[in-house]
């Protein structure tokens, strides 16, 4: 071998080395992320709460948002960055079926404890892309829901965008797959960017759940007003229901009663709990300072 070869393959181990060096920070991170994601199934360290949401007129309860948190810990300290992760994750198919199963578990726990609740609307929250898995799509979430004797037609699939929808024809027929078995869809987060409005144009939920942050001190804000008018008059075209977030005090209530929003839910009507309880309309103007969803 020529010393112009070896040197050669000296220079390209050296750029190796560097380049392995530059990654390893981050393929460890990784490397600990995923293997807490697999530890968090295998033992269950998930804190499962039930929102409930509530008619604005009426205060009656139409049924639950299922919040799965996991236990904070140093690589995940927050909810938010858990799935923030899971969204980009190689694991997210299987994180997702495993957090839909402790969903329908904990819900059936608890209507066993109280049947008045067995009918309700059971709101769990799905990532866009996720309805594409096979194992969603065929009798396996069907054969679930009957092991805890629940309906489809109770299922309110909740949609979450944390990433781009690429291909909306195929996203629309598979919507329509579940439509057919009974499920109803809900669009989270309304009111928060260019991907949520041209979902709710292509998608038709049944339900749109306008974001918190178009909520918060609504009642202030003229653009905010304008913005509820308009998905307001969608609604009522497209024979959608409107559920508003994160309703924190009774002006914002009051407000969004007057505009004639059908339903809500947020800490001033009932707060995450690990039981499934009735929410109900505040009757003081406490303003709750915790954010809810």
């Amino acid at each position: 071998m020529n010393t112009n070869n070896k040197k050669n393959k000296m220079m390209n181990f050296i750029h190796f080395l560097h380049f392995f060096n530059s990654k390893w920070t981050t393929l460890y991170d990784e490397f600990n992320k995923q293997k807490e994601l697999k530890e968090l199934m295998q033992t269950e360290k998930v804190q499962t709460l039930f929102q409930p949401i509530l008619s604005l007129q009426k205060g009656s309860t139409l049924g639950f948002e299922v919040l799965n948190r996991p236990e904070k810990t140093k690589t995940f300290p927050t909810t938010e960055q858990f799935y923030d992760f899971v969204g980009k994750s190689s694991e997210l198919f299987q994180i997702e079926r495993f957090l839909r199963h402790l969903s329908f578990e904990r819900f059936a726990e608890q209507v066993n404890h109280s049947t008045e609740y067995m009918n309700h609307l059971v709101f769990i929250n799905i990532q866009a892309q996720i309805l594409g898995d096979p194992t969603f799509q065929s009798s396996t979430t069907l054969d679930l829901l009957a092991k805890y004797h629940l309906s489809p037609f109770q299922i309110i699939l909740e949609l979450t965008e944390k990433e781009a929808i690429l291909n909306y024809n195929k996203f629309e027929s598979i919507i329509d797959h579940y439509r057919q078995q009974g499920f109803r869809v809900a669009l989270d987060d309304v009111g928060t960017g260019y991907n949520s409005l041209k979902t709710l144009i292509r998608v038709k939920p049944e339900f749109i759940k306008l974001d918190k942050s178009l909520i918060r001190n609504i009642d202030k804000h003229p653009e905010k007003q304008n913005l509820v008018e308009i998905l307001m008059e969608f609604a009522l075209q497209s024979d959608t229901n409107i559920i508003a977030e994160g309703i924190e005090s009774k002006l914002e209530l009051h407000f969004l009663q007057k505009l004639g929003v059908p339903f809500g839910q947020g800490y001033a009507l009932g707060k995450p709990k690990e039981t499934l309880s009735n929410g109900q309309l505040p009757l003081s103007n406490k303003h709750y300072k915790k954010r809810s969803g």
